[in-house]
């Protein structure tokens, strides 16, 4: 098969396009043809060689990639027989090996996929899409609410920017860049700003609920915007630091803050189904930013600059 292979750490040049042997399913297992294969951050940070909190450096050579979706061609033993040519997506967890045109998971981890939904979109919900679902919990967004995305062009932000605002939620979207911006206001929000012009958050207002998964000065900035009783939801840290916030602002400022993924989250697999079902019924709609599996270490450069638009994924 043919697969992206990562035979050194550092730039996204190392991300080679090779034939490898076709990974076999053990006992348990099935195999993915795989036809759509997703592409995250953390994917570039571990490429660049960077552990990102608890998911650990892959021993090389590696084939990058944790999401994939297509259909099932090979069974291991004591797989139900049903799941043979079966449309499924699949989180690979700490597996990885997703850039691939093949790739094995086992069978009580992966996910039908509904009918209607295709395997770019379901890539984009299975890992993206849980992590929003995770999200919403924390934020509780209620109708009424003014909510504040940061990074709402992203493939997370854009489902964000949906959710909130199907809540009854006022949605502010901040992104980087006019077609960014564009894009943000296309989703449906009341209001979309560039972060990149001097003085945007003097547009934004008060805010009942800041969604950063930014951090930094960004991060910082939403946290000032939030009015007394608003909620802070932290989620990531796109911008390489954490958002500066002591014990003393959130009791000056009356306001709570929250993390929504890492230990918080229990169930993966019910935010899984949750986000997959959302999807299928088109409440939400991924937006995909779509790259040839050979041209790997272009969507990894795209994604570190910040030149892309909704989720990015690899198409063998």
């Amino acid at each position: 098969m043919r697969a992206i292979v990562l035979r050194e750490f550092g730039a996204p040049r190392n991300l080679r396009l090779e034939e490898v042997e076709d990974p076999q399913p053990g006992p348990g297992q099935v195999r993915i043809a795989t036809r759509a294969a997703g592409v995250h951050l953390i994917d570039t940070k571990l490429r660049a060689g960077v552990q990102m909190g608890a998911v650990p450096l892959p021993a090389l050579p590696a084939i990058p990639g944790r999401e994939v979706a297509g259909a099932v061609d090979a069974l291991g033993d004591g797989v139900d027989r049903a799941w043979l040519g079966r449309r499924v997506v699949a989180h690979l967890g700490p597996a990885s090996a997703g850039y691939a045109e093949l790739a094995v998971r086992e069978a009580d981890a992966i996910h039908a996929l509904p009918d209607g939904l295709a395997a770019d979109a379901a890539v984009a919900m299975i890992g993206t899409g849980r992590t929003a679902m995770a999200i919403l919990d924390a934020a509780a967004i209620a109708p009424g609410n003014r909510v504040l995305v940061l990074a709402a062009a992203g493939g997370l932000g854009s489902l964000l920017v949906q959710a909130a605002r199907a809540a009854g939620a006022t949605v502010i979207g901040a992104a980087g860049g006019p077609e960014k911006v564009a894009h943000v206001q296309a989703l449906g929000a009341a209001r979309a700003v560039d972060y990149r012009v001097a003085g945007w958050s003097e547009d934004v207002g008060e805010v009942t609920v800041a969604l950063d998964g930014v951090g930094g000065e960004l991060g910082r900035a939403a946290l000032e915007l939030l009015a007394p009783g608003g909620r802070l939801v932290l989620y990531g840290l796109a911008s390489g630091e954490l958002t500066p916030l002591s014990a003393g602002d959130l009791f000056r400022r009356g306001i709570t803050a929250s993390g929504a993924i890492g230990p918080r989250v229990r169930d993966t697999r019910a935010l899984e189904e949750r986000a997959l079902a959302a999807a299928a019924a088109g409440d939400l709609v991924p937006a995909l930013q779509r790259f040839p599996l050979g041209d790997a270490a272009a969507a990894h450069t795209a994604l570190e600059s910040r030149a892309t638009t909704g989720k990015v994924v690899l198409i063998p």
